[in-house]
């Protein structure tokens, strides 16, 4: 399913509270003013809203954006703080993307090769990958064998070789860690003793905090975005996001 760029989209009910609530302001506005003044004032702002009532989208918009800065801003330092080595792209990188992804979602596996552009053609780009497992048992058995791949140094290899094949089971989440070279011993060791299971808990938390309904789901800079992105909507973001850091 592909979302809507920083969760846009206006209903009805929605477009009539933001008219409500600019001829609310126009009452205020026009507070101090008596009779004939006041309702003059009302009748131009009613009579504009009929008449442009394009500025609706565009008003709910600027509404969308400041509830998700201010759900973003308390997260920002967390969500932003990967898994160590659980980063696609530049470890270092200045612009951060993250993203919140499910190896049983085929969304997912489509977006791989858009991540991939977007980290060829951006050098400067971290990309924090968040483990979210929803979506099936075998979820949260990839996303724990990831996180295993990650403390051995070798993340992106099992990133690829998941999503290379085109189901999620357990022989193809072994054949992905021995694709990647994991020492599966001592990956096993690891998930066994439930080493991972908070990190997953947390994506799951951060997630659902953010308004995130499923994956693929995006953060960058100030833009959210749930569902599959295509390289151009997420290169604008990263574009902003650099511009922002200047």
């Amino acid at each position: 399913m592909t979302g809507s760029p920083r969760f846009g989209g206006i209903s009805s009910t929605l477009a009539i509270a933001i008219g409500a609530a600019l001829l609310g302001f126009a009452g205020g506005w026009a507070w101090q003013a008596t009779g004939a003044g006041r309702e003059a004032t009302q009748k131009i702002v009613h009579d504009y809203i009929l008449d442009h009532p394009e500025i609706l989208p565009e008003a709910m918009q600027r509404m969308q954006q400041r509830e998700l800065a201010a759900r973003l801003a308390p997260l920002r330092g967390t969500l932003e703080n990967p898994y160590p080595g659980a980063v696609l792209g530049n470890p270092s990188g200045t612009v951060t993307l993250v993203e919140f992804s499910d190896y049983a979602c085929p969304y997912c596996r489509m977006s791989v090769p858009e991540v991939e552009a977007l980290i060829a053609a951006n050098k400067d780009l971290k990309v924090v990958m968040r483990e979210e497992a929803v979506l099936s048992p075998q979820s949260e058995d990839a996303a724990r064998m990831a996180l295993a791949a990650a403390d051995q140094g070798k993340y992106a290899a099992f990133h690829k070789a998941m999503f290379g094949h085109d189901h999620l089971s357990p022989e193809t989440i072994a054949e992905a860690a021995r694709a990647a070279g994991l020492d599966l011993e001592k990956a096993k060791a690891a998930i066994a003793a439930g080493k991972y299971d908070s990190e997953i808990r947390n994506n799951i938390r951060l997630a659902d905090a953010i308004g995130f309904g499923g994956t693929p789901a995006w953060v960058i800079g100030e833009d959210a975005y749930s569902g599959a992105q295509n390289a151009a909507t997420l290169a604008d973001s990263v574009a902003r996001a650099r511009k922002a850091k200047q």
